[in-house]
């Protein structure tokens, strides 16, 4: 609990611009990628696209430890050829 507390408190040190990319993303991602849009593949690609963009705006604010950033944008890259995937049905 102790961990989530923390990076709560660090997520609102970060600036104004930060914090609605990351909500705005996560948000965009919950919501068309839930099974009410199930059926169209253009909402699930936006989906994995909104993830890639959080994944790698966290990859981007933990350069500084190389082994999470990595981390952070393979499972970026990994969302982009999803979303590529679900926009060429």
């Amino acid at each position: 609990m102790q961990r989530i507390i923390g990076m709560y408190k660090q997520f609102l040190w970060e600036p104004l611009w930060f914090k609605i990319l990351i909500i705005s993303a996560l948000l965009i991602a919950v919501v068309f990628s839930s099974s009410f849009f199930a059926d169209y593949g253009y909402y699930q690609g936006i989906a994995k696209l909104s993830a890639a963009i959080f994944f790698g705006a966290y990859g981007f604010k933990f350069r500084s430890n190389p082994r999470l950033s990595i981390l952070f944008f393979l499972i970026a890259v990994i969302c982009i050829f999803l979303s590529w995937s679900y926009f060429n049905h």
